[in-house]
């Protein structure tokens, strides 16, 4: 298994105009919002747990994030709880046909990828996940150390990531 930082080093060799970078703040969340909606397919009911699609992608991108990094996959393990729980209640208040309710999965998923693509406009790059899948999972870890290191954290990681893959345009 790669490194954190090997990586990081790997996606952010696809995104160093900060233009491509700025999209991916609203589109990676877009994206993840998006994609739990349309995996939030109720399959076994449990007392208060419902156990969905959503539920068992959230908890294995947790476990990896966890592994790569225990600090920063804690973090992503409290954002993908917020917006997992934040979709769990929307379905269950939902008052309208389940059709609508996935159909705004869809149309946050579009929205996602058209910022993505405008950001890789920009950049001149096709995006990370053309060449390895993995960037889709890194992707969202991604926007979190960026958005770090705009705080002013993590900078020896921020360095490290700037010496391998270039600095920023």
């Amino acid at each position: 298994m790669k490194t954190l930082e090997q990586q990081l080093v790997n996606y952010a060799k696809y995104h160093r105009d900060k233009r491509n970078i700025a999209t991916h703040f609203f589109g990676i969340p877009v994206i993840v919002i998006a994609v739990i909606f349309l995996l939030y397919i109720p399959i076994l009911e449990m007392n208060t747990v419902i156990l969905t699609p959503a539920l068992i992608v959230t908890l294995l991108s947790c476990a990896y994030y966890i592994r790569l990094d225990f600090r920063l996959g804690a973090l992503m393990s409290v954002c993908l709880a917020l917006i997992y729980a934040g979709v769990k209640q929307c379905y269950l208040v939902w008052p309208y046909a389940e059709v609508w309710f996935y159909s705004i999965g869809v149309v946050l998923f579009v929205i996602g990828w058209v910022v993505q693509f405008i950001g890789h406009y920009f950049e001149g790059k096709k995006p990370a996940f053309v060449d390895d899948l993995m960037g889709l999972i890194i992707g969202p870890l991604f926007v979190v150390v960026e958005g770090l290191f705009l705080l002013g954290l993590m900078k020896h990681l921020e360095q490290q990531i700037i010496a391998k893959a270039g600095a920023y345009r």
